[in-house]
């Protein structure tokens, strides 16, 4: 009965939170790891959080107190700061966005302020392109794997459509003209009204950036249909090794037929500066209609005018973006480095990446069968007896089972070193079990490539919740 007295979205279950990727995290906050507190809980590795250049962050606030207006060298911007209610924006926060953003991309191509729309974070700044190209019922093809939360934030209240573009790892994955073609030709084919292709360049999970034809084939794809083109580019300045990245922006200012009206970006600094917890979202369209119903939209979700004084600060010091940008980026590579090799020395293969903020594994090995049932059965074991929460591939809608996403820039390096003690035991106990002969041949690789101490954790490890005895492959 008290059912009746709500609304379908509150009665619903749109959100996805019955996803696995969604349950991974409710069991890292049922069972936190602590390295002195929790040894034995679950360590989170399913959070893309960018945390490895703070000190960067920290020591520029500290050093330039007038950016905030909560402190004594900045109090006198207080009330300018809490009574401004434009839409628009803090004119010197859209002119230092505009300049970061085209800094992170090589300084190749210019954005201008006037389309920069703020939004609270990404997630609202995708429903708000949603709500401008698009009406319930309408769809947007997205090439899969693709980020979980696109179901939520794309879809929930919206009433819009995610229809998936097929794609694998025979190519790693990659975006095809053949792809785009029978996703559209199957969304025909079920009398639903395609709006347009979102794209996430780098890609979250895969961790990779798309090359400058495959954006090409994508422009060519949309101007051919007359649909739109979304380009979700948050992890821009994650890049860390070539290739560079490509902006969308790049490509249509090439010598290409494309009507522009066509082409939207969105932006934020969850992700390139660590910053979630401030909702920075912005929408940068080449269209006049959309940038202002997004702007106006944009009242629902406003970036508070201390965050925007903040930020305009922050970017405006091109020294201080300099120096975090290179650091940053020299970090992020270490990091990847140091987990794909500690991987690969137990047989773990990971797709190449050079972006991004986490790996894309490969576990088909270690299924019992080529199955999704199999995968999450797999996953099972790996959140609550290995405790990690890492991303099983069909909460990104995967077209394979066996493929996980794993974050690695959520965390310091002991902790890192933990989280592969206890990967690296559980599949050496699985060998164990299977081939003994093949286990006794990876233990030498391991001597030669981790320290001894380190070896030592892998075998014997205080912080690993794995029984000591053999652990054969998850069951479906």
């Amino acid at each position: 009965m008290g059912a009746q007295l709500l609304s379908k979205i509150a009665t619903g279950d749109g959100h996805g939170e019955n996803s696995p990727y969604f349950d991974g995290w409710k069991a890292y906050e049922n069972d936190p790891f602590h390295l002195t507190k929790n040894v034995h809980g679950v360590i989170q590795m399913g959070l893309a959080e960018n945390q490895l250049s703070f000190d960067v962050i920290q020591e520029w606030v500290m050093s330039n107190p007038k950016a905030s207006i909560c402190t004594l060298e900045g109090v006198r911007n207080f009330s300018a700061m809490a009574n401004f209610q434009e839409y628009h924006g803090l004119t010197e926060f859209r002119n230092a966005v505009a300049k970061f953003m085209a800094r992170t991309r090589g300084n190749r191509v210019a954005f201008d302020p006037d389309r920069i729309v703020m939004s609270g974070g990404a997630t609202g700044a995708h429903e708000v392109t949603a709500f401008c190209l698009a009406d319930p019922g309408d769809a947007f093809l997205v090439p899969i794997p693709y980020y979980p939360g696109f179901d939520r934030d794309l879809r929930w209240r919206t009433g819009v459509q995610l229809l998936p573009i097929i794609c694998d790892s025979s190519n790693n994955f990659k975006v095809t003209k053949r792809a785009l073609e029978n996703a559209f030709e199957k969304a025909r084919e079920d009398s639903i009204r395609v709006k347009g292709v979102l794209i996430t360049n780098p890609s979250n999970p895969l961790g990779t950036t798309m090359d400058r034809e495959t954006l090409r084939i994508l422009v060519k794809f949309v101007n051919e249909k007359s649909i739109h083109l979304i380009c979700d580019e948050i992890y821009a300045a994650t890049v860390f090794s070539k290739p560079d990245f490509i902006s969308i922006a790049e490509i249509i200012e090439e010598d290409i037929d494309c009507n522009c009206d066509l082409i939207h970006i969105v932006y934020s600094l969850s992700k390139d500066m660590g910053f979630p917890g401030f909702r920075v979202g912005i929408i940068y369209s080449y269209n006049d209609a959309v940038v202002d119903c997004a702007r106006k939209m944009s009242s629902f979700g406003l970036v508070s005018t201390q965050t925007q004084h903040l930020i305009a600060s922050m970017l405006s010091d091109d020294k201080f973006v300099e120096r975090f940008l290179e650091e940053n980026a020299k970090r992020l590579a270490k990091r990847y480095k140091i987990f794909a090799r500690g991987l690969s020395q137990v047989g773990i293969n990971c797709l190449k990446s050079n972006a991004g903020l986490f790996l894309w594994m490969d576990l088909r090995s270690l299924l019992k069968s080529q199955t999704f049932e199999a995968e999450m059965a797999l996953w099972r074991v790996i959140v609550n007896q290995v405790k990690i929460n890492v991303s099983p591939g069909s909460s990104f809608h995967c077209s394979e089972p066996g493929w996980f996403r794993v974050c690695y820039a959520n965390m310091d390096d002991r902790a890192v070193e933990i989280a592969l003690t206890r990967i690296s035991n559980f599949v050496l106990q699985n060998m164990e079990a299977e081939v003994p002969t093949k286990k006794q041949c990876w233990q030498s690789n391991l001597r030669l490539s981790f320290s001894s101490r380190m070896f030592d954790d892998i075998l014997m490890s205080p912080h690993s919740p794995i029984p000591q005895s053999p652990l054969v492959k998850a069951t479906t």
